[in-house]
């Protein structure tokens, strides 16, 4: 009981210091609180800049490796389109090899065949040879016809001329009237 009366006594003394606790901790609360409300900011801010830095590498290796997959996809399909240039350069060559070298075959063996070619051009020199005679010949009788043509048409004239002149080799006497009448048509005749 002794303790129970010194507790009373001292009743008035821990309700002061009580009450004196409360208003220093009212006073320091509101410091407190900030200072808990800054500290766990700061502590918050902290788990999420470390949070971002987690999400930051994660997406960087996400990246680098979807770039290296999307990188080693286009390569390969480079890879493709070079290997399939190469293959089709190498096929286009040999075909044109085969072409050349079948074409070539075909010419020498048909197209320049030498002595089918010898053959053809001696044939061709005695056609010509026997044209040429022909032509020859052809003109030859051109040239003969057109001599005749002009002889006869000489000899027209000549006839011709003969029948105007004629009274000129007759010994008879002619009228003077009858004379210039003869002259006048045979004038006529030359101008004509």
């Amino acid at each position: 009981m002794a303790r129970l009366e010194k507790l009373y006594s001292q009743v008035e003394n821990i309700k002061e210091q009580y009450f004196i606790r409360n208003r220093i901790a009212e006073e320091n609360r509101q410091k407190e609180n900030q200072a808990a409300v800054r500290i766990q900011s700061w502590f918050r801010g902290c788990q999420v800049r470390e949070f971002l830095s987690h999400l930051h590498k994660k997406a960087t290796l996400i990246q680098k490796i979807w770039r290296g997959f999307a990188a080693r996809a286009l390569f390969r399909q480079r890879v493709k389109t070079a290997y399939f240039i190469m293959k089709m350069n190498f096929y286009n060559k040999m075909a044109v090899k085969i072409q050349r070298r079948w074409r070539g075959y075909y010419v020498r063996k048909y197209v320049h065949n030498y002595y089918a070619r010898k053959r053809y051009l001696e044939g061709l020199t005695r056609k010509n040879e026997h044209i040429r005679r022909d032509l020859e010949e052809f003109a030859e009788l051109q040239r003969r016809e057109r001599e005749r043509i002009t002889l006869e048409k000489e000899e027209k004239e000549k006839s011709i001329q003969a029948q105007r002149l004629h009274f000129l080799l007759s010994t008879k006497q002619v009228s003077g009237e009858s004379m210039r009448h003869t002259l006048c048509v045979y004038i006529l005749h030359i101008f004509i």
